[in-house]
C-alpha cells in the first residue's frame, strides 16, 4: 500500500462574479511510497500548491480521493505537516519554543515540548541559536526552525510548499543540502513543491510534472542518481539530461497555456 495516493482528484473554484467554475485540478492520479521523496513541478498556476492543500485537508476535493495509509483524508491531521514558503514563526517565542509549539497544540506541557524540541533544533543545526527570537535569525535559520517545527510532531508525511523560494541563491543551495541530510536521517515521506527544476531533481527520487491548468499528471520521471548527493552532482551529465527533459516538458505546457489564453 502506498503511503500517499491521489485517485482522480479534481478541484473547482467558484467564481462569484461570473457565477462559473474554474477547474484547478483535473483527475490527478499519483502515488508516493513510504520514505520516498517526490518533487512536483509545472508551469505557474498549474495547481501544485492547490494539490498540496488538498493532500493536507485544507481544501476539499470537488471529486476524487486522497488516501494516507489507505485512509481517506477529510481534514488536516497530525499525520501530515506542512512547511510553507513563509516561516510564519511566532515572534514572541524563541526558536526552541517555536519548534515545540505544535507539540503544545497536541497536548504536551511546555516543559515536555521544549525537551522534545531540543533534539530537532540540533537536527537542523541550530545549536547555540535555540534561545534567539525570529528577528535575530537569518532567513535560512528561520526556515530551519520551520522545518524542525514540522518534524517535531512526527508526521507520516512532510509537505513542503516552495520552502526555499524566498532565500538568496547561496542560502538556497545550502538549505537543499541540509534538507537532504535531515531527510536521510528521518526518512520521512516527503512531497516537495517547487518552480526550480534543478532543485526538484537534486532532492527527489521521482519528479512529477503537472500540465498547465487544469493540473493533471503529465509525466513522472525517476531520478536515477545515487544518494547521498553532493551539490556537484548538478553538473553531472545524467542530471543535466533530466533537467533538460523536464524543462522542455514544462515549456511545452506553458506554450500551450499561452496559446489557449490568446485563442
Amino acid at each position: 500500500m502506498p503511503k500517499l495516493e491521489a485517485r482522480d482528484v479534481s478541484l473547482d473554484y467558484m467564481q462569484p462574479r461570473s457565477g462559473g467554475r474554474l477547474r484547478a485540478l483535473d483527475r490527478v492520479n499519483l502515488t508516493v511510497e513510504d520514505g520516498e521523496f517526490v518533487s512536483i513541478v509545472g508551469p505557474s498556476g498549474c495547481g501544485k500548491t492547490t494539490f498540496l492543500s488538498v493532500v493536507d485537508g485544507l481544501l476539499p476535493a470537488t471529486s476524487g480521493r486522497v488516501l494516507v495509509d489507505g485512509v481517506e483524508v477529510a481534514r488536516p491531521g497530525p499525520d501530515r505537516a506542512v512547511v510553507f514558503q513563509d516561516a510564519s514563526l511566532l515572534p514572541w517565542r524563541t526558536a526552541l519554543d517555536n519548534v515545540g509549539y505544535g507539540l503544545e497544540c497536541n497536548g504536551a506541557g511546555r516543559r515536555q515540548a521544549r525537551e522534545h524540541a531540543e533534539k530537532f533544533v540540533a537536527l537542523v543545526g541550530l545549536q547555540g541559536f535555540e534561545h534567539n527570537y525570529p528577528y535575530e535569525l537569518s532567513g535560512g535559520m528561520q526556515q530551519r526552525v520551520n522545518l524542525a517545527r514540522a518534524l517535531a510532531v512526527d508526521p507520516e508525511i512532510l509537505l513542503l510548499d516552495e520552502p526555499f523560494a524566498a532565500l538568496d541563491a547561496q542560502t538556497r543551495e545550502t538549505m537543499q543540502q541540509e534538507l537532504l541530510r535531515i531527510w536521510n536521517e528521518t526518512r520521512k515521506t516527503a512531497v516537495f513543491i517547487t518552480h526550480d527544476i534543478v532543485e526538484a531533481v537534486y532532492l527527489a527520487d521521482r519528479v512529477i510534472v503537472f500540465t498547465a491548468r487544469p493540473g493533471r499528471v503529465k509525466e513522472i520521471l525517476k531520478v536515477d542518481i545515487p544518494r547521498p548527493r553532493d551539490l556537484r552532482v548538478k553538473r553531472d551529465q545524467r542530471f543535466l539530461e533530466l533537467e533538460t527533459r523536464i524543462w522542455e516538458s514544462i515549456r511545452e505546457e506553458a506554450a500551450r497555456d499561452t496559446l489557449a489564453a490568446t485563442a
